[in-house]
């Protein structure tokens, strides 16, 4: 029996994570399934009844103290000396967590627990692990490998843990077997899913629009976008930036600066249907992501791979996986990142040339079904985990 332990489920910006959920269900696989906290809900979001209904959602404060300290009772006396070693330190609550579900999940007969992210979830994980011998897997992306949080159970005690490791990319296998080459042979690559049916093909219609979707934040490079659009001055074209964020004033700032407003929209976060009717009216796809000087950078952005089952261009940069997916004067074009004129010259090229992009689009289409077919990739995933 199989369980899953998220650290928020589900979660507005986490669509992949409840894809996976479903799909696993429709697979005849129903996990029980933890949340460590409370799920961040989108009331006009599809969100199945019967998949919320399922998830338990830990309490805070007080009342799960009450249940952690009843949970102590059942511990072995080497959890139980742990538990008082770690008291008062930073991520202590792990442990306490980990003896709550740890008991729930016995008395269910999980066998495997899988997490997604190198954080919060995996680190209790690793702590039902160690007091209940209960194995895990986890699921990593993209900050929580190239970005990880300083924890004192952090990515080597993980891995050295984990049965298993699935990466979302290759890029991230190969860069996590080499950091980690002590757990090489536990890391898989299993792409995130998408479903194509939910997806229609864009019409590419006319004016053209220009979309990019994500989190207003730096490492996704729409300050660069802005700042490509404005050389196009001459072009034909509208371009949408879907999402939210911490940038937001600043990238509104730059749109009214490059005299772009009313060209170029911040239109604000969107459902997974409404972004999926914004693609459909789409002509080009853009998001010229970047790493930051942290090392904090995309890896698989899910939403490059929505593009392509709308059978849309995609002008993107070689930063993580992306050239994965991206592949250059096949799919899309790939430039360089932090380069507005290069951005710039691909998009006026595709909007340029409606046939070459209608051309790319269809090869985009075609590959997300060869590698990125949720129904594919969940069972490849149930391969490695059960």
């Amino acid at each position: 029996m199989l369980a899953y332990i998220f650290e928020r489920f589900p979660k507005f910006s986490q669509t992949f994570c409840y894809r996976e959920v479903v799909e696993l269900v429709r697979q005849g696989v129903s996990p029980y399934i933890f949340s460590l906290r409370a799920p961040e809900l989108a009331q006009e979001q599809d969100w199945r009844p019967e998949i919320l209904s399922s998830v338990h959602h830990l309490p805070e404060g007080d009342a799960f103290a009450a249940l952690a300290d009843r949970a102590q009772g059942g511990l072995s006396r080497d959890a139980r000396r742990i538990l008082r070693q770690w008291r008062g330190q930073r991520d202590s609550l792990r442990l306490h967590q980990a003896a709550y579900i740890g008991m729930q999940l016995q008395a269910l007969e999980v066998t495997h627990v899988h997490t997604h992210f190198a954080g919060m979830a995996a680190r209790t994980a690793y702590w039902i692990c160690r007091f209940f011998g209960i194995p895990f897997s986890v699921t990593v992306h993209a900050n929580d490998i190239f970005k990880p949080n300083d924890f004192k159970i952090g990515l080597p005690e993980i891995f050295e843990s984990a049965r298993a490791i699935i990466a979302v990319s290759e890029f991230a296998a190969t860069y996590l077997r080499d950091k980690f080459p002590e757990a090489a042979a536990k890391i898989h690559r299993v792409y995130n899913g998408v479903d194509l049916n939910a997806f229609p093909r864009a019409t590419l219609a006319r004016p053209p629009l220009v979309l990019s979707v994500g989190r207003l934040i730096h490492k996704k490079g729409f300050d660069v976008l802005i700042d490509a659009c404005a050389l196009l001055d001459k072009t034909n074209f509208r371009c949408e930036i879907v999402g939210d964020g911490p940038l937001r004033d600043q990238l509104q700032a730059q749109i009214s600066e490059r005299n772009l407003n009313g060209r170029v929209l911040l239109v604000g976060a969107k459902t997974e249907r409404e972004t999926a009717a914004r693609l459909g009216a789409a002509a080009v796809f853009a998001l010229p992501c970047r790493v930051e000087t942290d090392g904090a950078m995309d890896n698989l952005p899910t939403v490059i791979m929505e593009a392509m089952a709308s059978s849309l261009p995609v002008v993107s940069t070689e930063v993580g996986g992306v050239s994965e997916m991206v592949r250059d004067g096949q799919t899309g074009i790939v430039v360089a990142q932090n380069d507005a004129r290069a951005v710039a010259n691909a998009l006026a090229t595709l909007l340029r040339d409606e046939e070459g992009a209608r051309e790319l689009g269809a090869r985009g289409r075609e590959r997300c079904a060869e590698l990125f077919s949720v129904e594919e990739n969940v069972g490849m995933l149930r391969q490695i985990i059960l």
